[in-house]
């Protein structure tokens, strides 16, 4: 079925529908880029072709074009941003190589990675051991800056890039600065490809650091990449464009570590453009975002999405600090360098007393005094600029060494950097005492200690404090994020022309790098997504999901619930939503919520979205039916996510939901495990039965609620278990 509705950007084909870009100002006018959503079939007469009507319709202003007949939407250019060895083994995939498929069938299958692009030279997509490239590929190598169709092989099947949208709005790429092609100048684009579907690099670390064999988690599965992140950001429109020219190609997961702000679907570009892939059978996973610990910090919450969190290992790469007084607290640290500090102790200064600049403790470029720092370790604080930044400021104005103390935004949160200085990062309770020591000391000394690696780190994982959280601004009845995955301190390849730091005045190269983010939690279950596509080649994107979802776990072997870093205490559904994924679990899951894209119509529906924001947001003419009742609490969505009305009133909610039996014939008894005085909950049957594959059994969770305070949330899980399998989901009860 051909597209009801046309998408324009710039003039260039997208897909299976025409495209070109609005940029829609008179001459005296700032120029504005917009994507605009039309109705092929609501064409006026007066036109005998639509590209003839598609250009006369961009010469107009974006308020007259609104009002024309056939224009579904207009919407303004958005920037995007990147949410910025170990692994394999902590998920257990080293030990369960017979339960995961066959390397013949992950071969087949393809990852599609909208990132910053590619350095193809990466030992991480050497194409040794892999056959041709599966049949159904129909992409595409494209040259460039640094960059031509050579630069691919049988592991690296594909690379695009788009900027359009980002020269129309920023002017032409600076090639002197980056490259216009599908290299990766940055690293980023690298590092989330290679840890979705890296091959198999033995004696990979950084400087020594985290040594073992790198692979991603879908090693060989095949890697297309699509450059949509430039010095300048991601913008909407050559997302949106990337997006339906991987599913052209032919992609089988789509990753995407990048998010903007939160809108309602049908103006979101990325729920857009997944909603075409989900249609096609692509799975699109993203990542939840870095503005954690907040309430309401998620990005990419559309149902069809796969919204991932981000949690630790068990791996840690500590660097005590000394102090003179004889104590010594733990920090983290990759620095690796040859100006290592020396055996005694050095002179220890505040950046706040080193600095005229109200904000001199953040060691912000140009801040500190070079004679109030020089020959001494500098405490700065975590905050505004990057971290490494800091370091490099220190180094800059004489200082040998940094320790870099949290604030209250991080807590006890601690990433580790490639510094360019011997420097250490220390949890906010470690800074306040260092810096209770500096402050009543006459003359405070000081010293790093470097320790390498160190595994077996417990508890793990936590969720980081960066991790977005919800509850989901757009639709509090869906939960989200869906589940998290390794996020912090992730080892994978990385870009030739960029230091680890990503600093200009960092010279050194490395092959992989360290790094921390949801970014890289979001390609960990791409490429897990690939394992099970490659199992179970016939499951929908949302059963692959749902697998993924409803065997995470959410507790330690010893019982204990999960804990978030942010607060010490034990993580919510709406820090960690299903749980932690756990692959092996996922490949059998027992039972599956499947659904269909009529399923997200009717949630759309639900949401009382019009036929022309549902056309704008489907592509594709769908009216509700006036006849039917339609409700989000009917979306068979793994979890569950209740709210209750303004102030606590009782009320009953009920939400329906369908399994379907993937598994071996068998019966499952419900547990529900939610103890609040607040709501109850009841769930009829309380026994499914399965006497063959796929079937299909159906059950009712009834809400009832009592009034409670204003904010108050409660949390539980519903599981359905066979006796061998248990299919878990989460619940948030809220009271706004």
């Amino acid at each position: 079925m051909k597209p009801f509705t046309i998408s324009l950007f710039a003039v260039l084909l997208l897909g299976v529908c025409h495209v070109s870009r609005a940029t829609l100002a008179s001459s005296k006018e700032k120029k504005t880029t917009y994507i605009v959503h039309m109705s092929k079939s609501e064409m006026p007469a007066s036109f005998e072709h639509h590209t003839h009507w598609y250009d006369t319709s961009l010469k107009s202003k974006q308020t007259l074009l609104e009002s024309q007949p056939g224009i579904l939407s207009v919407l303004p250019e958005l920037r995007y941003k990147l949410h910025t060895t170990r692994t394999p083994e902590f998920l257990g995939l080293d030990k369960s190589a017979d339960s995961l498929p066959q390397s013949d069938s992950v071969s087949e299958v393809i990852i599609g990675v909208l990132d910053t692009g590619v350095w193809p030279e990466s030992k991480s997509f050497l194409d040794s051991g892999l056959g041709p490239v599966p049949g159904a590929w129909r992409g595409g190598c494209e040259s460039g800056t640094n960059f031509t169709a050579k630069n691919c092989n049988r592991k690296l099947i594909g690379a695009r890039f788009f900027a359009k949208g980002y020269e129309a709005t920023l002017g032409p790429v600076d090639e002197s600065k980056e490259s216009k092609s599908p290299r990766d100048d940055d690293g980023h684009g690298t590092h989330t490809a290679s840890t979705a579907g890296g091959s198999l690099v033995a004696d990979a670390s950084l400087f020594g650091y985290a040594a073992g064999t790198a692979r991603g988690m879908a090693a060989r599965a095949r890697v297309a990449v699509y450059k949509v992140c430039w010095v300048g950001g991601c913008f909407s429109s050559d997302i949106l464009a990337a997006m339906d020219k991987a599913i052209d190609d032919g992609v089988n997961v789509l990753s995407m570590s990048l998010g903007g702000s939160t809108t309602n679907y049908y103006r979101d570009s990325v729920a857009i453009g997944a909603f075409a892939a989900m249609e096609k059978g692509i799975l699109v996973s993203c990542s939840a975002g870095n503005a954690g610990p907040s309430s309401y910090s998620l990005s990419n919450v559309a149902p069809w999405i796969t919204t991932v969190g981000a949690g630790t290992l068990d791996r840690d790469f500590p660097a005590s600090v000394s102090l003179g007084n004889g104590k010594n607290y733990s920090g983290v640290s990759l620095y690796k360098g040859g100006a290592m500090l020396p055996g005694n102790l050095l002179p220890l200064v505040y950046a706040g007393n080193a600095s005229n600049a109200t904000n001199g403790n953040l060691c912000m470029m140009g801040t500190l005094i070079p004679e109030q720092v020089a020959g001494k370790i500098v405490v700065c604080d975590r905050g505004v600029n990057p971290r490494v930044q800091k370091g490099a400021v220190v180094k800059a104005a004489g200082g040998l060494g940094m320790v870099l103390s949290n604030t209250n935004a991080n807590g006890e949160e601690l990433v580790a950097d490639a510094h360019l200085l011997p420097a250490t990062a220390v949890g906010q309770k470690s800074g306040d005492e260092i810096k209770d020591y500096l402050f009543s000391d006459p003359k405070p000394t000081v010293t790093i200690l470097f320790e390498g690696t160190k595994v077996g780190i417990q508890p793990s994982p936590v969720v980081a404090a960066f991790s977005s959280r919800g509850p989901n601004s757009i639709t509090p009845d869906i939960l989200k994020p869906d589940l998290i995955a390794p996020g912090v301190n992730i080892l994978a390849g990385w870009a030739g022309s960029v230091g680890p730091t990503g600093l200009a005045t960092d010279g050194r190269r490395v092959e992989f790098n360290i790094i921390s983010g949801t970014s890289m939690s979001c390609p960990h279950v791409s490429g897990l997504a690939a394992l099970l596509k490659a199992a179970h080649p016939d499951w929908s994107p949302a059963a692959i999901r749902s697998a993924l979802m409803t065997t995470a776990y959410v507790a330690y072997k010893n019982g204990k619930k999960l804990q978030d870093v942010a607060t010490g205490k034990y993580s919510t559904p709406f820090d960690h939503g299903a749980g932690h994924v756990d692959p092996v679990a996922a490949l059998n899951p027992g039972l599956v919520y499947d659904l269909t894209a009529n399923d997200y119509l009717s949630f759309l529906c639900a949401l009382s979205y019009s036929a022309t924001e549902i056309s704008s947001l489907a592509r594709r003419a769908f009216t509700c039916d006036a006849s039917k009742k339609y409700s989000v609490t009917d979306l068979n969505y793994p979890s569950f996510a209740v709210n209750f009305g303004s102030g606590g009133a009782d009320g009953v909610i009920k939400h329906s939901r369908t399994l379907t039996n993937v598994g071996a014939p068998g019966t499952y008894k419900v547990l529900i495990s939610l103890q609040s005085p607040g709501v109850k909950v009841a769930v009829e049957p309380e026994t499914l039965s399965f006497r063959q594959a796929n079937e299909k059994k159906s059950y009712t969770v009834t809400f009832t609620g009592n009034s409670m305070p204003a904010n108050t949330n409660s949390f539980g899980r519903i599981e359905w278990s066979n006796g061998i399998q248990t299919v878990g989901s989460s619940i948030a009860v809220s009271w706004t």
